[in-house]
């Protein structure tokens, strides 16, 4: 009996010990993730946070030009919009158009810089996870984007007062739409053979949309056959979100049109996750 005790309190130690040594490699396991992606994110955010040149004066002048061009000179003749001086109509747009570009153009380039210089791989054949690399490289982009949208903010407060009549709607939407353009930069990388297809991305295929998403002019304004046709444009959404933050103006539901766009950032995140799983566009 004692034997068979003895036996039993053996292998209940082993297990014990069997079950600690788990949770302390699991425990390890989390620690490591953390570090890591910790230091990815911040060599993603140092690489943009030093090179103010090239991330912050060019927004900065560019929209100094469009309230100085649109909100002010034009904003003369055209006095309200949506029962809001034009200055401030425009301002909740060119916010969306400089966030959204920004944390595409940091995530698409530096995708497609390290796969070009392969120092790529060196992320790749460290012991962080698929999911925890595009979490880094999309939250460094959308604090990118989310910086500059705060800037062209700022920008806009020197030409008008501005408010923000919903703040947590206005934080909602920033978070969501610099993830999901986050979150298309690192497709975007992904897909691009060389630097020439992220110019055409941007220039091409987003600037147009945003555009024509609602920034300079009301929905209502259009003939009911083209508001139908916008409705099909994602910035509208996106716009609108915003515009209803600063101003609780808005020609969608925003509620309706953060649930939708909340699901794009989560399903584009989860694409991104799988194209690395597959090694799309890391491997040769």
């Amino acid at each position: 009996m004692s034997s068979q005790t003895g036996r039993g309190s053996g292998t209940g130690d082993r297990a014990g010990g069997a079950g600690a040594s788990s949770g302390a490699a699991s425990e390890s396991a989390g620690r490591t993730g953390l570090t890591g992606f910790l230091s990815l994110l911040r060599r993603e955010v140092l690489r943009f946070v030093r090179r103010p040149r090239n991330t912050f004066v060019p927004p900065f002048i560019t929209n100094v030009l469009y309230f100085s061009v649109f909100g002010v000179i034009l904003g003369e003749r055209i006095d309200q919009i949506a029962g809001v001086p034009y200055i401030l109509f425009i301002l909740p747009g060119l916010v969306v158009l400089g966030a959204i570009s920004n944390a595409f153009e940091n995530a698409s380039f530096t995708i497609f810089h390290g796969r070009w210089n392969r120092y790529i791989e060196e992320v790749l054949t460290s012991p962080l996870s698929y999911r925890t690399m595009v979490g880094a490289y999309v939250l460094a982009a959308a604090i990118r984007g989310a910086i500059v949208g705060v800037l062209i903010s700022l920008i806009g407060a020197f030409f008008t007062p501005v408010g923000v009549t919903k703040p947590l709607y206005l934080v909602a939407f920033g978070i969501v739409i610099t993830l999901l353009f986050a979150a298309l930069g690192v497709t975007g990388g992904l897909w691009a053979d060389d630097f020439d297809d992220l110019t055409m991305l941007n220039q091409f295929i987003l600037r147009p949309l945003v555009f024509f998403g609602g920034v300079f002019y009301s929905l209502n304004e259009l003939p009911q056959a083209v508001q139908q046709a916008s409705l099909l444009n994602p910035m509208i959404y996106m716009v609108n979100g915003v515009r209803y933050g600063f101003l609780g103006v808005s020609e969608v539901d925003p509620n309706a049109s953060l649930a939708v766009l909340s699901g794009l950032a989560i399903g584009v995140i989860a694409l991104d996750v799988a194209l690395f799983q597959r090694g799309y566009g890391l491997t040769d």
